[in-house]
């Protein structure tokens, strides 16, 4: 059975920091693209970033600067740092593996003003 848990999330004030995490099991995690994506309420879900399995990171316009993704392969885990939080970065959050889709079922993050 393939399991991306996603923790980390929280409630920060604006300019504060949180480290998510997805682990992964069930799967060949190292073979994958895995990606962060968010959703706010009201809004359409939308890519934060990404990093594939050669490491190769991707990172919305929005986030670059301030969020970094890694990968551990060794612990099944994709971390996202989140740095200078906004508010506008208030979210559920879901890890995705992108050769065979799976999602986690998410952590909420959010940025107080």
């Amino acid at each position: 059975q393939v399991q991306l848990v996603e923790s980390g999330g929280g409630l920060v004030q604006a300019g504060g920091s949180l480290r998510l995490s997805c682990v992964a099991s069930g799967i060949t995690f190292s073979i994958h693209n895995v990606a962060w994506y968010r959703q706010a309420p009201g809004k359409q879900r939308e890519l934060v970033a990404g990093i594939s399995d050669s490491s190769s990171t991707y990172y919305a316009d929005f986030v670059k600067g301030r969020f970094t993704i890694s990968r551990d392969n060794a612990k099944n885990t994709v971390a996202l740092q989140m740095n200078k939080l906004e508010p506008e970065d208030t979210a559920v959050y879901n890890c995705h593996t992108v050769q065979t889709p799976y999602w986690g079922q998410g952590t909420q993050v959010t940025v107080s003003s």
